[in-house]
């Protein structure tokens, strides 16, 4: 499977990455990143991008893969790490069984994804932290962001998403997502052109309902109305206007008042 980096779907994704890396000091001199990899498209196409971007780069800075083998059934990352080695790439497997744990604690109904993420998220921190890599890059890309937005406007009454860079609450790690500003579809037709080995998640895959699922398709049928949605949403996450919203923690709008000029009251 050859990667070809000179298709114009490859470098237009990378061109967003450089920008996002610029726009928010993503990626920096001395970096040591890890890239925590799931066998998904999206991780995939970041990983193999920032070779190039790295071949490219004035500065030097140094990556590896990280994939997380949860024991799920099935689960077979052979051909996906082969994939991986063959690019050049060092392909750390961390293997824990939080698939077990999962399954165990949601009884109910719910969603996986949840538990899921948290205790894969403490996994790949800790990993992080003892191997020494000082930032945490994740494939989330700008879908992702906007769905979390909504997700987070809709059902638990905030305004927040995924930022581009995230100091971990336990101060070990910086987390950067170099695909904010890729579109998913992109991802997609890339995907479709460098025929990469693509590992599902049957755990929550395997559920119907997702609350982000909805998010997506609704941003689906409102671009049928309203082209160029997706870019204006981004957008509109990076030009905030506090004095615009009702938070008063970000502004004192008790402490507002009319400001009259000196001219105004020479002419009283």
């Amino acid at each position: 499977m050859v990667v070809d980096f000179s298709h114009p779907i490859a470098i237009q994704i990378r061109h967003k990455i450089v920008q996002a890396s610029h726009d928010f000091g993503l990626i920096e001199g001395g970096d040591r990143i890890l890239v925590c990899v799931s066998g998904g498209k999206d991780s995939s196409v970041l990983l193999a991008s920032l070779l190039e971007i790295q071949r490219r780069s004035p500065f030097e800075f140094y990556f590896e893969a990280a994939l997380l083998d949860q024991k799920q059934p099935g689960f077979q990352v052979g051909e996906f790490r082969n994939w991986v080695e063959s690019l050049g790439i060092k392909f750390n497997l961390i293997e824990r069984d939080t698939y077990s744990i999962v399954k165990e604690k949601v009884t109910d109904g719910s969603v996986y994804c949840s538990l899921c993420s948290r205790l894969r998220r403490a996994i790949l921190y800790d990993f992080a932290s003892d191997h020494s890599f000082n930032k945490i890059a994740l494939g989330h890309h700008r879908e992702d962001l906007l769905e979390t937005a909504m997700l987070n406007l809709f059902y638990s009454g905030h305004l927040a998403t995924m930022p581009a860079k995230l100091l971990s609450d336990d101060k070990r790690n910086v987390l950067i997502r170099p695909l904010a500003y890729v579109g998913e579809q992109e991802i997609i037709n890339l995907m479709e052109i460098w025929k990469f080995p693509v590992l599902p998640c049957n755990l929550c895959g395997s559920q119907d309902g997702l609350k982000r699922q909805k998010m997506k398709n609704l941003i689906s049928e409102l671009e049928q109305t309203i082209p160029g949605i997706r870019a204006s949403m981004i957008k509109a996450l990076s030009q905030v206007h506090p004095s615009q919203l009702l938070d008063q923690n970000l502004w004192d709008f008790k402490g507002l008042k009319q400001q009259k000029t000196l001219a105004a009251h020479s002419n009283m």
